[in-house]
């Protein structure tokens, strides 16, 4: 820079030669250059210029803020000048790997839908997998348990009417909950890593249904899966070329969260074609890509059921990971939190946890697994439960773990109640067990009957394709979008999807989100949609699919 703090057309041209362009929106050099050429640039509006060149690098989405500032549900709050230059903690000075991080599910289009029923249209909500906010109802044990174990003693475990008001067996787990928790309820601090008693019926539920040994101290409760997940990944990444290997399409946590800690994202692409598997072929082809880059790859992440994909990986399937990852000295992350929504008759989970013991050449395999109250049939995404589990992993690098639980304290109470409920649901003979299982068979039976009719109904569809939805929660259709169509997207600086997804919002207050949200391959455009509406809004939500389908078509001609 010149002693007046400017950079000249000269140095801009040798920066310009010099700098890579990944990651970077095709029109900030050209922007560059063209200002360069009309004055020197100071080093303030150069600052400016590298904030709007990789916002949020090279993806279409770049409103955010503005999405952000216009959001109903923010509420009131104090707005900031535009114009003033006090702030020291600004675009420029913040974590760009914050501002780089996006989030899919709930981006722009979810931000438009909540703003459109603000105004007092009716959404349906199809873009992420929050059961009981579009109508799924409770179970009813798991509810009175927790009632119970939160009630002051005198007024629920203790009270001389208890076993009047509720069954007997939801009396005894509330008195066990509170046993395990040490009489002071469920308002204090639990151990870091949950309270062992909960860690046991997770222990003891994994082994039941893998049929090998599983461990409480290997055990870690959490708020949902996604705070697992992020405490691995936060204890993974070293530096910014340590790699990890994710499945293209993928959840967005996972883009989000190595984005936030500076790691590098190495997609491996699902065969759509072969019901999303993952090739042996395309996982040696990404790993020696990675390592050719000078990237060391120390993890990769599956997602069985998947998701956006829906599919149910076979044995076959979970042994060429396994067998991959044991090989080349890669930790496992198995993220298993839909391991109840398993709908083809054909097709059973298998944990990664038994296909490793199970599997010669796999002996050595580093894997954490995951599971979550949010999803299944008990769908208590507000709860915030779940858990994961350590198998051959270092322990020193669990210590260390510890340690990253313990700078929170440790997980919420409730979460971890309702962890265990779901791991050690009411069993037969029990008082409560006829109409849980009731509960379970209703809302399971549902979920199986609208993943069927959503997949048939789109398939219905002219310029729509659908693989089955075997499992987990949403169909991911690939839609063949019209010429003009993706040419209107690109000149309006947004994905063509999004495009199609906003058209859908729009036209009939269905919420879905788009494919590129989750990664896909190049030219192939999409949606994700749940099917966790009930019948009497699913059902004619497929049709208005079709509608809008072939009213989008015709607009682009």
């Amino acid at each position: 820079a010149d002693h007046d703090n400017s950079i000249n057309a000269k140095e801009i041209q040798t920066f310009l030669d010099n700098v890579g362009h990944k990651g970077v929106h095709p029109r900030a050099f050209k922007m560059l250059d063209e200002l360069a050429h009309d004055h020197p640039i100071s080093i303030k509006e150069f600052k400016s210029w590298l904030v709007l060149a990789t916002k949020f690098g090279c993806d279409k989405n770049s409103g955010f803020a503005l999405d952000y500032a216009k959001y109903p549900e923010v509420g009131e709050r104090k707005p900031c000048s535009e114009e003033s230059d006090w702030h020291s903690w600004n675009a420029t000075t913040m974590s760009q790997s914050i501002r780089r991080m996006q989030y899919a599910v709930r981006g722009t289009i979810v931000m438009r839908a909540d703003e459109l029923k603000a105004e007092g249209a009716e959404i349906l909500f199809t873009n992420i997998g929050n059961p009981q906010a579009v109508g799924q109802p409770p179970i009813t044990f798991f509810r009175q348990v927790e009632a119970l174990a939160d009630l002051p003693a005198e007024y629920g475990v203790d009270h001389p009417d208890v076993t009047s008001m509720f069954p007997a067996d939801v009396v005894e787990r509330a008195k066990k909950v509170r046993d395990i928790l040490g009489g002071a309820g469920t308002g204090a601090y639990t151990g870091s890593q949950g309270a062992l008693g909960f860690r046991k019926d997770v222990a003891d539920f994994i082994q039941k249904r893998d049929g090998h040994p599983a461990y409480p101290g290997n055990i870690f409760i959490s708020n949902g899966a996604s705070s697992a997940i992020e405490m691995v990944l936060t204890t993974l990444v070293a530096s910014e070329l340590d790699g990890i290997m994710i499945p293209i399409p993928q959840y967005p946590i996972y883009s989000a969260l190595i984005a936030k800690l500076t790691g590098r994202q190495i997609g491996y692409f699902l065969d759509e074609e072969n019901n999303w598997a993952a090739p042996l072929e395309e996982l040696e082809m990404r790993l020696h890509e990675a390592q050719a880059d000078g990237i060391d790859v120390k993890a990769l992440a599956i997602i069985n059921p998947g998701n956006p994909t829906g599919q149910v990986l076979s044995r076959e399937d979970l042994e060429v990971i396994c067998k991959f990852c044991a090989q080349n000295g890669i930790v496992l992350l198995a993220d298993e939190v839909y391991q109840r929504n398993v709908y083809s008759p054909d097709k059973e989970f298998l944990s990664a946890k038994k296909i490793a013991m199970e599997t010669p050449g796999c002996e050595n395999l580093q894997l954490v697994s995951f599971h979550s109250t949010s999803k299944g049939v008990i769908g208590e995404c507000g709860r915030r439960g779940g858990y994961m589990e350590l198998h051959n992993i270092d322990d020193y690098v669990q210590s260390q773990l510890y340690k990253l639980a313990s700078s929170g304290l440790c997980s919420n109470v409730p979460g971890q109640i309702m962890t265990s409920l779901m791991v050690n649901p009411p069993q037969p003979g029990d008082e409560s067990y006829e109409l849980f299982e009731k509960e379970e068979t209703e809302i399971f039976e549902g979920l199986k009957r609208r993943a069927k009719a959503l997949v048939e109904g789109l398939n219905a569809v002219d310029g729509i394709t659908c693989n089955p939805a075997e499992g987990a929660m949403y169909a991911f259709p690939n839609v063949q979008l019209p010429e003009k169509a993706v040419e209107y997207a690109d000149k309006h600086g947004m994905t063509p999807d999004t495009l199609y997804a906003m058209s859908l919002l729009d036209e009939t207050g269905i919420c879905v989100v788009p494919a590129s949200g989750f990664g896909q391959k190049e030219g192939r455009y999409g949606f994700r949609t749940t099917f966790l509406p009930p019948d009497e809004k699913m059902m004619p939500a497929i049709e208005l699919f079709a509608t809008h389908h072939q009213n989008f078509c015709k607009k682009f001609e």
